[in-house]
């Protein structure tokens, strides 16, 4: 599959006329709780020539392949990914951290990854998992049978919203090294018990609630949302990130 992806990315910089700067592996097999069935989530950060960015008219700043049941590729322009970085946007920041790596050979993915200390807005950031971790709890964890994959979404925007009111810097991306935040061995079971499943089940596979975690969630975002109130806002001027635009887009 790894020669599939980059067949695929170096398709498409010929047919967009575009160079892929970095692309990574964004979804579940890179958070750490993949099933059988899984999709590859590829996503990318791609430059035009500056001959393209000089004009009346916007670019268009997405490019993407038709979405199948193995594939999900798709990327955003480096000035659209640039923007999105001074907002500290929640999967950027996560894209940058990723474990998988299929492209970052111009140095593109070190530079902002030496950046997020300095631009991340912990009350941005924080309110992104938060509303994530609201949003899934509330609309995909109603029913007393509820998609595994949902609970861990949940779970994983949950532990980083906590990681971001505990230890006020940038999350990392892997469930592995969230969940290691709770000291408490209920918790840690109901979660080796909820892998265990998922790594032999499909996308749709159902369980029943965990009483363990539903009081763990429930408690973890409500002393979130308290704490979220007191951390600072984060606005940087824009200049580094001006600097790494014009330095990698092509002449």
């Amino acid at each position: 599959m790894l020669d599939t992806i980059k067949e695929k990315l170096t398709e498409l910089e010929k047919d967009n006329k575009i160079k892929i700067l970095y692309a990574c592996e964004s979804g579940s097999r890179a958070w750490g709780f993949p099933s059988p069935d899984s999709d590859f989530d590829v996503r990318f950060i791609y430059a035009r020539t500056t001959r393209d960015y000089l004009n009346i008219h916007e670019i268009k700043d997405v490019v993407d392949l038709p979405v199948n049941e193995v594939l999900d590729i798709g990327g955003w322009d480096i000035k659209k990914a640039l923007k999105l970085f001074l907002k500290s946007n929640g999967p950027l920041y996560e894209w940058l951290q990723s474990p998988i790596i299929y492209k970052d050979d111009v140095g593109f993915g070190d530079e902002l990854r030496g950046l997020m200390p300095k631009y991340l807005s912990l009350r941005a950031a924080g309110n992104h998992y938060l509303s994530m971790a609201f949003n899934t709890v509330n609309n995909d964890l109603k029913d007393d049978d509820v998609k595994i994959k949902r609970y861990f979404y949940a779970l994983r925007s949950a532990l980083s919203c906590k990681w971001i009111t505990e230890k006020q810097t940038v999350p990392p991306m892997e469930f592995g090294k969230l969940r290691l935040l709770v000291d408490d061995k209920d918790f840690q079971s109901s979660i080796n018990e909820l892998l265990k499943v998922k790594s032999v089940s499909n996308e749709k596979t159902l369980v029943k609630h965990s009483p363990t975690l539903d009081k763990w969630l429930n408690e973890a975002l409500s002393n979130c949302k308290e704490l979220l109130g007191e951390m600072p806002a984060n606005h940087q001027p824009a200049d580094e990130l001006n600097e790494i635009f014009r330095k990698f887009i092509l002449s």
